[in-house]
């Protein structure tokens, strides 16, 4: 049975208390549900290109930020690896959001890494364990610097993992857990590519589950892309994964520190920067334009008679306040002539 190696250091404490305090104080803050829209999809953004990024995606930010606009149907592989990313984000946290993950299970596992590298691997490799020996290469001398558990012991070692996780959510810190969570999945390797970017989107699903919902906020990936060699070491480990067991040489201590320190980090950011987005002109949104958002808050969709019954502007300009939305990317419309109307973006 899985059982980590950890210590709980001053610093981890130190740490775990920090992350507390800082999220009841963003908790605590009130602020227009359109600036909070705004900054949710500006890190799901983040998340995306931070999280491809630290896998080796060479697109940088803005052409992060094209690529997920423009949706194009004839893209490279390093689009499709945003596209995918994104994709599975999105699905992952309106799946939170209707009660629809309750646990991690070896079937939300594999369909998560389905989501990540549909189209980029072959058929039997996708949303499947690997089936054959794989090694991690150091990337400047392209030496094997870890051998990860034989492919036949894969299944066998997640199960012990989800074990370990969802029979401790009340025993165990959270953060301890989506730690331990993060690493040991890291060393397990269970697919032949998309590991990381799987792992990733797992521990914000375990976090968000929580009580810490990184998918709306803020995005914990990007402390980790600032220094990708740092985070590779202190998440990876170095040798055999089948002796390193047997000689109890696998400690999580100073990845947990590791990985609070990044929470704390984001989280600051945040607490940053939130109170200016309210302040960015492009925010500055007019009573019209709110009553717009508000409405959807409650509806499914919204029509222009059912916005002229809000507000008192003529037709053209109604037509304006909608353009203006879309362009911030609020809402979408959907449908043509007398069927147009309006939902959340």
């Amino acid at each position: 049975m899985f059982k980590p190696q950890y210590t709980i250091t001053n610093k981890l404490l130190a740490n775990i208390k920090r992350i507390n305090e800082l999220v009841i104080d963003l908790n605590n803050r009130h602020f227009p549900d359109v600036i909070l829209m705004d900054f949710e999809k500006k890190a799901r953004i983040l998340s995306t290109y931070a999280s491809t990024s630290i896998e080796g995606n060479p697109l940088p930010l803005t052409e992060v930020k094209k690529v997920l606009k423009s949706k194009s149907e004839h893209i490279r592989d390093t689009e499709k690896e945003v596209l995918n990313y994104n994709q599975a984000l999105e699905s992952l946290n309106d799946n939170l959001q209707k009660g629809k993950v309750k646990q991690l299970r070896p079937d939300l596992i594999l369909n998560i890494h389905k989501q990540v590298v549909k189209g980029l691997l072959p058929e039997h490799q996708v949303g499947h364990w690997r089936k054959e020996p794989v090694q991690i290469l150091d990337p400047h001398s392209q030496q094997a610097v870890f051998l990860p558990p034989d492919w036949q012991l894969v299944p066998n070692l997640i199960k012990e993992l989800l074990i370990f996780v969802n029979q401790n959510k009340d025993k165990i810190d959270s953060l301890i857990i989506a730690g331990v969570f993060h690493k040991q999945f890291v060393l397990i390797h269970p697919f032949m590519d998309g590991n990381g970017r799987t792992t990733r989107l797992l521990t914000k699903l375990l976090l968000a589950d929580m009580g810490l919902n990184t998918f709306n906020l803020f995005s914990f990936e990007n402390y980790y892309n600032q220094n990708v060699t740092k985070y590779f070491q202190k998440v990876g480990e170095f040798g055999d994964y089948n002796e390193l067991l047997k000689q109890d040489k696998v400690d999580f201590t100073q990845w947990l520190e590791y990985f609070t320190d990044g929470l704390i980090d984001e989280l600051l950011r945040v607490k940053k920067i939130l109170p200016l987005s309210a302040q960015s002109p492009e925010q500055q949104l007019k009573d019209h334009h709110q009553a717009i958002l508000k409405y959807l808050q409650t509806h499914p969709f919204i029509t222009d008679s059912d916005y002229a019954k809000l507000v008192d502007r003529a037709k053209a300009t109604r037509a304006l306040d909608f353009n203006f939305l879309i362009e911030q990317g609020l809402i979408k419309r959907k449908g043509q002539g007398k069927n147009t109307h309006y939902v959340l973006n």
